[in-house]
């Protein structure tokens, strides 16, 4: 949103307003899927991890990849590709499993392809417009965010500070999590 400042002795300018200016902020933590970029609230998710050895479970539901174990606790990791039916390109170096609350207390292990980045978003940069979208995942879907100028929260020199994403999806990790 632009606002017009009149500066004394000066013509009306044009500037952007602050992200402090739009309310109360969240912050979602930025994942990579297939090639998308999506984030959940950072209160959701308790800790990232490289991926470590998975057990498999036999007839298990197609998007759960197995069990680890992390300090002793047993958890269950959902693929998020195959939970959300999108491709899934071969692993990589830079997978992480994210230990996120799921409900009645349990940790779900969440395995996306690679984190990004930490986005700080205000109501004013989120379109709630997941039923917009159809399709039969339109239910996971929080709504679409298009982070203003200097919203991701990056370690200064990060690479990735400098290509931060124009679009991105905010999953409502409560309906994923449920894996009836």
């Amino acid at each position: 949103m632009a606002d017009l400042v009149r500066r004394p002795g000066a013509h009306a300018t044009l500037r952007r307003a602050r992200p402090q200016d739009r309310g109360p902020s969240t912050e979602y933590l930025a994942f990579g899927l297939a090639g998308d970029v999506y984030a959940a609230p950072v209160s959701l998710v308790r800790e990232i991890l490289k991926p470590p050895p998975l057990t498999p479970v036999p007839r298990a539901p197609h998007a759960v990849m197995g069990i680890i174990s992390v300090r002793g606790q047993l958890v269950t990791v959902v693929d998020l590709r195959r939970r959300m039916r999108l491709a899934e390109p071969p692993h990589s170096r830079r997978a992480r499993v994210l230990l996120a609350n799921a409900t009645e207390g349990e940790t779900l292990g969440l395995y996306v392809d690679e984190v990004f980045q930490v986005y700080r978003l205000t109501e004013g940069d989120i379109e709630h417009a997941a039923a917009a979208l159809g399709g039969d995942v339109a239910g996971y879907i929080a709504g679409i965010a298009r982070p203003s100028r200097g919203a991701g929260l990056t370690r200064q020199g990060d690479a990735k500070a400098e290509g931060t994403a124009s679009v991105v999806i905010l999953l409502d990790l409560r309906a994923v999590l449920s894996l009836s």
